[in-house]
């Protein structure tokens, strides 16, 4: 066997002392060191609850007025543990909930802001605004209640309505109705700063020219966008120069498209979208290249010719949580969402439009009306029974069960 050859005279002057003194030194350091167990934590994690928190804390720094309309800028809330607003791509949501007299209501609304006044650690803010609506029970709230200082809870971002470069065109025609302008005000800012890299034709209709939202602001971003984003006003009720008049039709499409590859991006409200399906179609452009944002909640269910239930009607819904049931009423005419949310109890819910999916809820019992534009739902929910409450009326007393948020 192979002996080691190393030189033996570098060992010649080493002792054992100075190495003992070492295990005190390790005694003392651990003695003072705390007793909590080491944590650890997955760096992906840590960005991903930044980028999707499914709560934040969130309190009114700015309201601003437009027409028939208010525009909100929100902060974090630090003192609530909320240091930072997620970060969110040009075109997206957050889903507000409210506590309106014992009932939670979430609702969702529009960003309007730039993606990077919500980028960084500090000082980020989100942009929203609330338009008066008729029947808007939860914006009509917040327009009468909110004011600087409020404090509120919000979602973080959601949605997938903005700019994809593999699937959209590097031109956008943006069709806006009314309150539809939100994401497209989103983008513009987007595109000014440098956040987005695509040029954007906003199609903007409005009643009058006093009608118009963010006529200042969106004068400011033309301005500044180098000509990367136009934006061409239709007036419907009244004609005057330097402006568009009638609606936003295939023809003034085609006219600010040119003879460019597009896309058409449309947000507004479901009156808008009716018209705006029709005059798309003409159009001939490939699926890919059309994109509508989520059509909100219907509303009165006899809108749809498909519907032969009783608005009328008071019928007795079952909510079966975890096990536990409770009694609450539903009018034929309500969603079985608002029910639910109207009787203070807390489930989740996001887009409102029986498309994202969050209220997804199983129907053990009754007979029910869901929209067929409104109807969201994957094969396999319509075989086994599974609805979304948010776009589902009732046609007779109900058993469901369905999820809490938390």
């Amino acid at each position: 066997m192979a002996k080691y050859k190393y030189k033996r005279d570098v060992f010649k002057g080493l002792t054992p002392f100075p190495f003992l003194g070492e295990v005190k030194t390790r005694v003392k350091n651990i003695e003072a060191a705390s007793t909590e167990f080491p944590k650890s934590v997955f760096n992906p994690n840590t960005l991903a609850a930044k980028l999707h928190p499914h709560y934040q804390f969130a309190k009114v720094a700015k309201v601003e007025e437009q027409p028939d309309a208010k525009v909100y800028t929100l902060v974090a809330d630090e003192a609530k543990g909320t240091k930072s607003l997620a970060y969110f791509r040009a075109g997206q949501y957050i889903s507000v909930v409210i506590d309106i007299d014992g009932a939670k209501v979430t609702k969702p609304y529009t960003l309007a802001g730039s993606p990077k006044a919500a980028l960084g650690d500090e000082n980020t803010s989100y942009t929203i605004m609330i338009k008066k609506a008729a029947k808007g029970y939860a914006s009509e709230y917040i327009l009468n209640n909110w004011k600087e200082g409020t404090e509120i809870v919000i979602s973080g971002p959601l949605g997938h309505y903005y700019y994809q470069g593999l699937r959209d065109a590097k031109k956008v025609i943006a069709a806006a109705g009314g309150s539809g302008i939100t994401p497209f005000i989103s983008m513009a800012r987007a595109i000014v700063d440098g956040e987005e890299n695509f040029d954007l034709t906003i199609l903007f209709g409005s009643k009058t020219e006093k009608d118009i939202a963010f006529k200042k602001e969106l004068d400011e971003i033309v301005a500044a966008s180098n000509g990367k984003v136009q934006v061409v006003h239709i007036l419907s009720d009244e004609q005057k120069e330097g402006y568009e008049s009638g609606f936003i039709t295939a023809e003034l499409i085609k006219k600010y498209a040119g003879e460019e590859d597009y896309s058409i991006f449309v947000c507004g409200n479901q009156n808008f979208y009716k018209f705006m399906h029709g005059e798309v179609e003409k159009l001939g452009l490939p699926g890919r290249r059309v994109r509508f944002e989520v059509p909100g909640e219907m509303g009165d269910p006899t809108q749809d010719e498909a519907y032969n239930g009783d608005v009328n009607a008071e019928y007795n819904i079952t909510v079966v949580i975890r096990g536990e049931e409770t009694e609450i009423k539903c009018q034929g005419g309500e969603t079985l969402l608002h029910a639910i949310q109207a009787a203070g109890i807390m489930v989740t819910s996001d887009c409102r439009s029986g498309l994202c999916g969050w209220c997804h809820s199983r129907l053990i019992m009754g007979e029910v009306f869901i929209p067929e534009d409104h109807d969201g739902r994957r094969l396999a929910d319509k075989k086994f029974g599974w609805i979304h409450p948010c776009a589902t009326y009732p046609m007779s007393d109900i058993k469901m069960e369905v999820f809490p948020i938390m």
